[in-house]
């Protein structure tokens, strides 16, 4: 069989793994770039043990006893003032006087969701992510965000994504999620994407996996034996076997019989799953197994002109979102959801005025989300706050940034994963660890 009918093969797989992309880019290259998956085989021997034993379903198995995180990265910038908004703020509404989203009333549909006396949510999230923040499962950071100061999109995302000081030169070959996984188990790491993000990038290798389509068939047999002796004894062999077993495995789990299975025994609803919620519930059955580090994109924020209001694209946005949030929560169930922490960011905020468009425009200071079952009692809001008015706004546009991401990550990962400072330092070197007693 010809190399390109090996890679139709691949493509015809409904997953795309590091080691797959291998196959299309110089051997060296590849692995400089991008890195390949870390070993394994016997892991997969071992979840296909744990599956036998009924492990991968059974929260009470040691297994799956552990912590789990998911980054849930929002590209295009967000307009954040529009998700958590800011209700006793007069400021508020004089500079948004078409857009903003009208201050909590038991009689109003449109109206805000109260979470506390200054801050309410968008009606959108009403019957999906409200419910979790009332029962101590949601909370917010605002004034979130990253001291880059270029509102680049591509550039805050890879600033962002690297988690390195700004002052220096930039290692394009060391994400801050994958110096996580060195510290880590890197083998329970996976990209939830079809290109491994900046973010994972580095010396430790990760897997990523795109999960929009499962419906065709893994690679055949035949074709699986002949890719692995077209590179056996070559210097890719191991990442070819090991990419192709990681392959087979989620396919198990993804299989269109077991996931209708799981969605018939927890009664769902009968309105199908689209879009973000399907890709989420299947990050979720894959969390519930050995994965337990990952990361997701979801695009579309970037709403320079006609976002809307309590109706429109942006709420559209939020209300996808936030059905596929609670889709995660609901098919770890509450064991698991108790040892799993989900965050919510994205590059940067958005103007606090509206534009000329009906729109808001690149920003700075955004709103960190943080999604668990074992959250820490508290208020809806944590962090460091402002009053908001146009003497705190940044440069008389923007929310400022008062809880640097890299601090908030730290102090989180320091509770959940027990990281000593030195481990914290090398993954986000010259920041010190912001404890929000979040959990």
């Amino acid at each position: 069989m010809h190399r390109r009918h090996l890679l139709h093969a691949l493509a015809a797989a409904p997953l795309t793994l590091t080691s797959a992309r291998l196959f299309a880019t110089p051997p060296t290259a590849a692995l400089e770039k991008t890195g390949t998956p870390e070993p394994l085989r016997a892991i997969a021997e071992r979840a296909e043990a744990l599956e036998r034993g009924g492990a991968l379903a059974s929260p009470s198995s040691g297994a799956v006893q552990r912590p789990r995180f998911l980054l849930v990265f929002l590209r295009g910038g967000y307009d954040a003032t529009h998700l958590l908004v800011p209700t006793t703020s007069s400021f508020y509404y004089e500079q948004r006087p078409r857009i903003a989203i009208a201050r909590p009333s038991p009689t109003d549909p449109a109206a805000a969701l109260a979470l506390d006396a200054d801050w309410g949510l968008h009606p959108a999230l009403r019957s999906s992510l409200y419910p979790l923040a009332q029962s101590g499962q949601l909370r917010f950071i605002p004034f979130a965000g990253t001291e880059d100061l270029s509102r680049s999109h591509f550039e805050t995302q890879d600033s962002i994504e690297l988690g390195q000081p700004l002052g220096g030169s930039r290692d394009y070959n060391s994400g801050f999620l994958n110096r996580l996984a060195a510290e880590l188990d890197a083998q329970q790491a996976l990209s939830f994407t079809d290109q491994l993000p900046i973010a994972f990038r580095g010396p430790v290798r990760i897997a990523n996996a795109g999960l929009r389509e499962t419906a065709r068939p893994a690679v055949d047999a035949r074709s699986r034996a002949l890719i692995a002796s077209m590179y056996r004894g070559q210097a890719l062999g191991g990442a070819v076997e090991e990419g192709l077993a990681l392959r087979e495995e989620l396919a198990r789990d993804l299989s269109p019989d077991k996931m209708k299975a799981m969605t018939d025994a927890a009664g769902r609803n009968a309105i199908p799953a689209k879009g973000f919620e399907l890709e989420a519930r299947r990050i979720a059955t894959l969390m519930r197994g050995r994965f337990s580090l990952g990361f997701i994109d979801v695009g579309g924020w970037d709403t320079h002109v006609n976002q809307g209001g309590a109706t429109g694209q942006l709420a559209n946005r939020f209300e996808e979102l936030g059905r596929g949030l609670a889709a995660i929560a609901d098919e770890l169930g509450p064991d698991l959801w108790r040892q799993t922490t989900v965050m919510v960011i994205s590059e940067f905020g958005r103007t606090f005025r509206e534009n000329g468009n009906r729109g808001t425009d690149h920003g700075h200071g955004s709103v960190y989300w943080l999604l668990g079952g074992g959250l820490a009692s508290g208020g809806p809001v944590a962090g460091e706050q402002v009053a908001l008015s146009a003497r705190t706004l940044f440069q008389n546009r923007d929310y400022p940034v008062l809880n640097d991401y890299r601090a908030v990550l730290g102090g989180l990962w320091q509770r959940q994963f027990g990281l000593s400072p030195a481990a914290l330092t090398r993954v986000f070197p010259g920041v010190r660890p912001k404890d929000l007693h979040l959990i």
